[in-house]
Parts: C-alpha cells; structure tokens; sequence
C-alpha cells in the first residue's frame, strides 16, 4: 500500500536559482529523489510559511528538482562552464603560472541582492493549508522550518511521524567561527528538534555525541538518534582527470573561518619561498562565506601567491571531480566538521586525502593523511613531499545512498521506546 510522506521542500525551494549545492543541499535533493522514486512512498512536497506549512505544487516541484539535478550535476547545456572557470582550466594547464583566477569577493557594503523572480515563484507555486494532508511521516532534513515548535507540534497533534535531520552543532560549539547570531537561531533548531521531533537521523557519530552532549546539558530526553553516513553522487566515483601539467592541490568548501584556509595559505607562501618555480598550485573551490577577510588579504594581495592559488566558486559536478581526480591530494584542514562531504568524495574517486586530525576525519576518512590543524610544519612536510611524488590512495568502500537509505528506514522500524541507535549504514 502506497504511504504519503511530507516532504519540507522549504531548504530546496530557497535554492532555485543556485548554480551549485551546498553539502545540505545534496541531502535535500537526494532525499527528495528517493522519495520520488520509491515505490511504496507517494511525496507531498510541502514548505514552511509564517511556521505553518504550505502545500507546494508537485507537478512544478519535481520539474524543479530535475532542473537543479542537470545544473548541479554539469555536463550539459544546463550547465555549461562559465569564462572564469574556463580560464581557471586553462591556467591549470599552462607551462608557467599565470595571473591567478580569483572569484568576485562580495562587498559586505552592497545592499543585499533583490530575491529573483524564480524564488519568489514558490509563493504563487504553493498555497496554505489548514492541517496537513493524511501522512505517515514527515521528513526535514534541511535545519529549515524548525525556528518555532509549531509545524513539528502541529503534526504531533495530527499523529505524524517528525524525522528531522541535524547536519552538526557547530554554531553551538563554535560559535567563533559562525555569523554572530547563528548560535542562538541553531540552539532553537536543536531544542525544537529535541522536544518534538520523533526521531533525529544524524550524519556521524560525532554529530551525535555532540546532539547527546547538548541535550544532557539541557536536560532534555533526546528522541531516538539514528546514525546514517551520508551518499554519494555517482560523479564522485569516477572521473577522468584534468589535463593539468604541474603539480595542484585542491579545497573544496565554502571559504569561511572554521575550514582554515588563513592557515593553508600561509602554509602556501612557506612552500613557494621554499620551492621557488616547483612550488604546487592550490585551487578553492566555493563561495565566499562568513569572515573571510583573513582568506581575501592573501588572494588579493600576497605576491608570492600571485599565478599559484586559483579561487572559482559554484563548479559543476562532473568538472569539480575531474578537477579533484587530477590533483596531487584534495586537502581538508578544517577546524571543525559534522561530515565533510568532500573529504569523503576524494577517497571515492582514489584521490589521496591530506586532512585535519578531527573526530569527524577520523570517522569517516582514518586511512586519510591526518593532521593537527594547527601543526603548520606538519602540513609544510606533507604538503612538499605530496608535491614532488603524489602519495598512493589507500582502497577505500565510501559510503552510499542506498546504504543511508536502508539504514533510515530500518531504523524508523525499531522500538520507538529506544533512547538511542547507533548504526553505521551498510
């Protein structure tokens, strides 16, 4: 018998014009896919509205999500390579380092940006709705609709299943590295989620020693946990290489204070003093985020990085793993992750992985390169002996969506009288 599962679309709908995802937004649109495709499971899209929910259109939402697949995933016309990333593949393939490619860094001055006309087709694509369709489940797995207990309350009192999905506390835990106010909104997501979802699904284990942590210190009664590592998209288990000539390495992530990038490029400048015309490429990949103006002094002004560090944000899938299967080592030096979903698509692709030595990169990449990240002259050794003979990946079984998804759905079979289930998926 077919069941109705909700959907919260709110995290996807918000993202339509994006031309590329972010971590959270692969697990919305995987999610939404498999929900779409399985056949036991009939989707209601749904979106938070005033903290009350509103029907979305499905005829509009799943022609959406195919657009956002094409243009994410590249190789098409949907996605065709832009002049700059054009430009960054051809400095990559120069004999001598060029003027470096450097993205646009936004002007925290500039007025913000005027929603575009395809987000705000979603107000006319969706309509409120007094009390939610017939359900089994509810599923949330974009930290959206949960700044207030009333949608989650709400379908409590229909008899509906809550599964939320906790991506990390690190606005709670490091709030340092955060926009100031993101703790405070993350810790209400958290507490909403705590008292009135049925069931968090959580993507490490670390994650959920930390949401386990919290609500002790809260004094709450957590609802079942579930562990499920995330999946991968199937570009990320092969590509074939770019047509690099000297050696790079790569980042992948949005450039903000808690991926350390100050640090690597620090680090960068030691390697070209040292190395001279041997001295590596780096190029990063992704939006400029919160505090970066550390990253910006160095891309803007150091000169020994001049024609040596590329920065391009928003890459297609299939030409961000072509890039990523060409590099010496895909590097990781963050402060602090929940996942790490590159780290974790480097090892699928065979690519060597230099990484922080973090409770998440040893979870989920331990045969990884491990690094304190703060040793400077730990990085500085690995980094020129990567460069002049590129490390051999060591076999790794990634993680898979099937795999998360079985997992999910045995667990939502168990004892609802559980405290906690930890399992890996399969």
């Amino acid at each position: 018998m077919t069941q109705d599962i909700l959907f919260d679309a709110s995290r996807l709908l918000s993202r339509t014009d994006r031309s590329a995802p972010t971590g959270v937004d692969r697990v919305c649109l995987a999610y939404a896919e498999w929900l779409v495709d399985h056949p036991d499971y009939r989707m209601v899209p749904v979106r938070s509205r005033h903290d009350q929910l509103a029907a979305v259109d499905d005829a509009w939402f799943r022609d959406c999500m195919v657009e956002l697949r094409q243009r994410w995933t590249g190789g098409s016309d949907a996605r065709a390579l832009n002049t700059n990333e054009r430009r960054l593949f051809a400095a990559l393939e120069a004999d001598r380092p060029t003027t470096s490619v450097i993205g646009e860094a936004p002007d925290p001055h500039q007025p913000k940006a005027k929603k575009k006309s395809r987000v705000w087709k979603q107000y006319f694509r969706s309509r409120r709705i007094t009390a939610p369709p017939p359900a089994k489940l509810y599923f949330n797995v974009g930290h959206t609709s949960l700044n207030t207990p009333d949608i989650l309350a709400g379908l409590g009192a229909q008899g509906i299943d809550r599964v939320v999905m906790l991506h990390d506390l690190i606005p709670i835990t490091h709030p340092e590295f955060c926009r100031p106010g993101d703790g405070a909104k993350h810790r209400r997501r958290v507490l909403t989620a705590l008292r009135h979802a049925s069931r968090i699904v959580v993507n490490s284990h670390y994650t959920a020693h930390e949401l386990l942590a919290f609500a002790e210190r809260e004094k709450l009664a957590a609802p079942p946990i579930d562990v499920a590592h995330l999946g991968l998209e199937p570009v990320f288990m092969k590509a074939e290489p770019s047509g690099a000539r000297r050696p790079y390495f790569v980042h992948v992530g949005t450039i903000e204070a808690r991926k350390n990038l100050a640090f690597l490029l620090t680090i960068w400048r030691r390697l070209q003093e040292k190395m001279g015309d041997q001295a590596p490429r780096l190029v990063l990949i992704g939006r400029y985020g919160w505090e970066n103006e550390a990253v910006l002094d160095h891309l803007q002004r150091s000169p020994n990085l001049q024609g040596l560090v590329h920065q391009v944000e928003n890459l297609p899938d299939t030409a961000l793993a072509d890039l990523m299967s060409g590099a010496q080592a895909v590097l990781a030096p963050s402060s602090v992750e929940g996942f790490d979903l590159p780290a974790v698509e480097a090892c699928a692709l065979g690519v060597p992985l230099i990484a922080s030595d973090i409770p998440a990169h040893r979870e989920l990449v331990a045969q990884a390169t491990l690094i304190d990240p703060l040793d400077g002259l730990g990085w500085l050794a690995a980094l020129e002996t990567a460069t002049l003979k590129r490390p051999i990946a060591t076999a790794y079984a990634p993680p898979t969506w099937p795999g998360h998804f079985a997992t999910v759905e045995a667990r939502l079979g168990l004892d609802q009288s559980m405290d906690v289930c930890l399992a890996s998926p399969a």
